[in-house]
């Protein structure tokens, strides 16, 4: 029997047996207290956030590796059925981890990878938790899928809701960018643009989701199981490594929860036995212009001042974090950091990326490879070890951060010797 173990609780009467795999409750992160498994996301004693809690089987790499290439290879390790390839989904995951040796050259690091997870079905590492989620909506027989967004949540839930049949609804802040706009409007009839920052878009799902019968709002009323997608990422780094962890990567911060469940997917990981134990270091990334989380780091404090966003990077620009203190714990107890960068570090991390391995980046990413370049700077990060960086999501999504910044070296005449003047020869 795994280490992993909670004591057994009821389920919401009317699920199916087994439609949330070896989950066994709700457990509450601040006491503890569990209760049964349902479309809960608050704490009824101490109202704290919930997560799943489980008690997984016996399980070798041999199993896992003989799943499909896709986040379903890790079925038992997630609050999903065992039948769930059989439901009409986007098939997420298993993206490509790269051996970044430019980009390690430039940044002077001597072994680091960059986990790609741009290449999902909607390019971002939102179809992961979205896949969760919606298998938590069918199983709570949910007439509408919806979510407050940034961007990439929005497209990912548009999208799988039209694979899957259900009804979605999207809600955005109206500054959003317009590529990201688009990305969700093709999928759903049913976008709604909200004059406001992400906070006030997520306040108003929080009300609509107390108001509204049979909603699944991913990250508010089925946030325990969305979250738990997140993991896939850390599974997929240790198997794609070899069945071994990193000794650091570098993670971007918007609520935290995917900071916090790579951590967590490491360490499931150690108490199956399916890698070493041996420690690592787990660094976040902020842009300056929304880093509650860093603030409240190098200030040595545990408590998160909500700000207002005010960056390029809107997938990151949530300024009162949900997971903030927990991403500050994990931060510290690994002896890692959290760091922040300007928008235009950004636009250079996104610049970097792609100039060195080929990799096009949206905002979150140019803030984790910039706020990598700036931990090496700062003599935070050691470069003699073997590094990750994670990449959330791709760069055609957020075109403005760098369209004045890469145009044409030259316009020139059909001519050679117009050719020959540019000095590109």
């Amino acid at each position: 029997m795994s280490a992993v173990v909670a004591e057994k609780a009821t389920t919401t009467p009317g699920l199916r047996e087994g439609a949330f795999g070896h989950a066994t409750g709700l457990a509450c992160r601040e006491c503890g207290h569990e209760i049964e498994l349902g479309p809960h996301y608050a704490c009824p004693e101490c109202f704290g956030p919930l997560e799943i809690a489980y008690d997984f089987p016996e399980i070798t790499r041999e199993q896992i590796e003989a799943g499909p290439p896709n986040i379903w290879r890790y079925k038992a390790l997630l609050p999903v059925p065992d039948d769930i390839e059989q439901s009409p989904n986007m098939e997420p995951g298993y993206t490509r981890l790269l051996k970044a040796n430019n980009l390690g050259k430039a940044l002077g690091i001597d072994n680091l990878w960059v986990k790609d997870d741009s290449t999902n079905p909607t390019n971002s590492f939102k179809d992961r938790v979205v896949a969760c989620a919606l298998s938590a909506a069918t199983e709570f027989h949910s007439k509408v899928f919806a979510c407050p967004s940034t961007g990439n949540l929005a497209n990912a839930v548009a999208a799988a809701g039209a694979r899957a049949g259900i009804k979605t609804v999207v809600f955005i802040p109206s500054n959003l960018e317009t590529p990201k706009q688009v990305n969700s409007a093709v999928y759903t009839d049913s976008l709604v643009a909200v004059n406001g920052n992400y906070d006030d878009v997520n306040k108003l799902a929080s009300e609509i989701a107390g108001e509204e019968e049979g909603w699944a709002f991913v990250n508010v009323n089925v946030r325990p199981y969305y979250a738990e997608g997140s993991k896939t990422l850390g599974y997929e780094i240790a198997e794609q490594l070899g069945w071994r962890l990193p000794d650091q990567i570098v993670i971007p911060v918007a609520s935290g929860s995917q900071l916090t469940k790579v951590h967590k997917a490491f360490q499931e990981l150690i108490k199956l036995g399916l890698v070493e134990d041996k420690p690592y270091k787990v660094y976040g990334a902020q842009a300056t212009g929304c880093s509650p989380v860093s603030v409240a780091y190098k200030a040595g404090v545990d408590a998160i001042r909500p700000v207002k966003p005010d960056t390029i990077a809107n997938s990151l620009a949530i300024g009162n974090p949900a997971d903030g203190v927990y991403v500050l714990d994990i931060c510290r107890e690994t002896g890692g950091a959290v760091e922040d960068i300007t928008d235009d570090e950004v636009r250079d991390g996104i610049v970097l990326l792609a100039r060195t391995e080929g990799i096009f980046t949206e905002t979150a990413g140019g803030t984790t490879v910039g706020v990598l370049k700036k931990l090496v700077d700062t003599g935070q990060l050691d470069t003699s070890l073997e590094t990750v960086v994670i990449n959330t999501g791709h760069g055609l999504k957020t075109l403005d951060a760098v369209s004045d910044r890469v145009r044409p070296a030259a316009t020139i005449d059909p001519s050679y010797a117009a050719f020959a003047a540019t000095g590109l020869a």
